[in-house]
């Protein structure tokens, strides 16, 4: 059973830009926190993006400025822009979607993620 799609990835030199996306294929509630993360090779996985159904998106430290978070909410599809990409952001990036109903309970759902590679 399909349930987030991401899409987007590839290759890329330093200061490039790649745009990925996260598509759901799941009922989406109200409320429902959507997170990028990624893990490179020998590293633990991290938290890059994310946006609350009500909130601004936020971003670590090493990213903010460079990634964009964003959504098409009618298409259930979130979009990374990753600008002035580094060799750093190297990794498999990989969406979560985490939904809750106001009663019952919650679905979590994880993509099957996207590679991105930044070299000279």
């Amino acid at each position: 059973q399909v349930t987030l799609v991401e899409s987007g990835g590839g290759e890329a030199q330093p200061g490039g830009s790649l745009r990925l996306s996260c598509a759901a294929y799941v009922t989406l509630y109200s409320q429902y926190n959507l997170t990028w993360y990624r893990q490179a090779p020998g590293k633990q996985r991290e938290v890059v993006a994310a946006m609350h159904n009500d909130g601004a998106p936020e971003y670590t430290g090493s990213v903010k400025g460079r990634f964009t978070l964003s959504r098409d909410t009618p298409r259930k599809i979130w979009h990374l822009q990753m600008d002035s990409l580094k060799p750093d952001d190297t990794a498999v990036y990989i969406c979560n979607l985490y939904t809750w109903p106001m009663i019952g309970a919650p679905d979590d759902y994880w993509g099957q993620g996207t590679d991105v590679t930044v070299s000279s």
